[in-house]
């Protein structure tokens, strides 16, 4: 992966992470980051 696609990829993040919180609050983020935590508890298992 190149710098360019990598900061590309992060913009798209981060503007759909914004247009997710204009549009429904921060609800969302919440869940998808106790989610996101619980993904990285179970990759660390297969480790």
């Amino acid at each position: 992966m190149t710098n360019r696609i990598a900061i590309i990829l992060g913009l798209l993040i981060l503007a759909l992470l914004a247009i997710d919180t204009l549009i429904f609050g921060t609800r969302h983020l919440v869940f998808l980051g106790k989610k996101l935590f619980e993904l990285i508890e179970w990759l660390a298992f297969w480790r």
